[in-house]
């Protein structure tokens, strides 16, 4: 199979019966889904989730239509992998996560105050951010920690998340909005008011 082939040619040809074929889609696509799984998965697990990502995919070829770019269609099943991920977690999350430090509460008592001349974009790239933000996001539930990093974190718009998620684009503006409500109360209750 030569690399200018087209990804529908070589699912056609997948279809077929040519199986080995898809060790070409695998191959061109094997960083692009470990970038996906990157955003949203923690790194010793990477490659789990883009294993499970290319296993369902092969398993899918047949309701590929080629509407969209097959790499398209491929994000979409390396998102739901990892909010699949997610969701298995939580489910199987056996002792609570710890309390904020006191070194992060003070953090989130200046970023929540209301004379506080810092905008939250502005500690993006903290570090202190990063860690509070990620026992936060910690708390919340694998559909909340997904459309969030989608929407906010990556900057899909509504309607690719929508896509991406087979959601229609009125439950994810929906489930954004009450993610984000959510995220916080949860940063609001971990700084104990006076």
């Amino acid at each position: 199979m030569r690399n200018e082939s087209s990804d529908t040619l070589i699912v056609s040809e997948i279809l077929a019966g040519n199986v080995d074929a898809f060790a070409v889609l695998m191959d061109r696509y094997q960083g692009y889904v470990a970038g996906i799984a990157t955003k949203h998965v923690p790194r010793e697990r990477i490659g789990e989730v883009a294993h499970e990502t290319f296993v369902r995919a092969y398993r899918s070829l047949g309701t590929f239509k080629a509407k969209a770019p097959f790499k398209h269609w491929l994000a979409g099943i390396a998102v739901r992998c990892c909010y699949d991920f997610w969701r298995e977690q939580y489910r199987n999350r056996e002792t609570p996560i710890g309390s904020i430090s006191e070194e992060d509460r003070e953090w989130v008592q200046g970023l929540l105050s209301e004379g506080s001349p810092d905008a939250p974009g502005r500690h993006a790239r903290n570090q202190e951010a990063f860690r509070v933000l990620r026992w936060a996001m910690d708390r919340l539930t694998a559909e909340e920690r997904t459309i969030l990093t989608l929407i906010h974190l990556e900057e899909y718009t509504v309607a690719e998340a929508a896509d991406l998620l087979r959601w229609s684009p009125s439950k994810v503006k929906i489930r954004a909005y009450r993610a984000r409500r959510r995220l916080r109360k949860t940063l609001s209750n971990a700084v104990p008011t006076g």
